[in-house]
């Protein structure tokens, strides 16, 4: 029996990045129905990495042979947390923020086969530009900002805005690549290369 991944997701950004590494095994996309406020935590990290467990954990159930990936993206700023954008005003509150900072994005990767969990947390640090008010009422005015973490995407239009990375490009997009392969090869001996 060929083995199959379910990505517990709703992001077309992680679905395009999995697609794109023309998977050995099916794939089926299957978003995790889950109330995310029941899970606030006060430490971004541990957000990231409790809420990528909890995702893969909720599709398993349905898919208890499968290798079922969870991920859950946090933006950190100064010790704050970011969400997503609930409207206009926090998505310009947030890009304000972030403008001319250096801020920290947690993503928590989950695989769940077979009652068995294996989780990571990838840290990264993104350094922006100095927005100036305009560039930022343009920005929100795309509609970009509003389902993603911290109220932007790096891999869009606030490309321009992001001046340096230290870390995973990927993960700041919301799925670790390497660190997932490396979670598929330790402990279901799938390689992608």
């Amino acid at each position: 029996m060929k083995t199959r991944i379910v990505l517990a997701s709703k992001s077309p950004r992680r679905e395009a990045l999995l697609r794109g590494l023309e998977l050995p095994c099916e794939l089926e996309v299957v978003p995790a129905d889950i109330d995310e406020s029941c899970y606030q935590m006060s430490v971004p990290r541990a957000q990231a990495a409790v809420l990528s467990v909890v995702k893969a954990q909720a599709v398993a159930q349905q898919y208890p042979l499968s290798i079922v990936i969870g991920a859950d993206t946090v933006v950190e700023l100064d010790g704050v947390m970011m969400g997503k954008p609930k409207d206009e005003a926090q998505a310009r509150e947030m890009l304000t923020a972030l403008s001319d900072k250096t801020h920290t994005v947690h993503t928590g990767i989950a695989l769940c086969c077979r009652g068995e969990v294996f989780s990571d947390v990838v840290s990264s640090r993104v350094t922006f530009r100095a927005l100036e008010p305009e560039e930022i009422d343009r920005y929100i005015a795309s509609g970009e900002p509003f389902d993603k973490a911290g109220g932007y995407g790096i891999q869009g239009r606030a490309a321009t805005m992001v001046r340096a990375i230290d870390g995973d490009y990927f993960a700041v997009m919301g799925l670790p690549l390497c660190r997932l392969s490396e979670l598929l090869r330790q402990h279901f001996d799938i390689w992608l290369l």
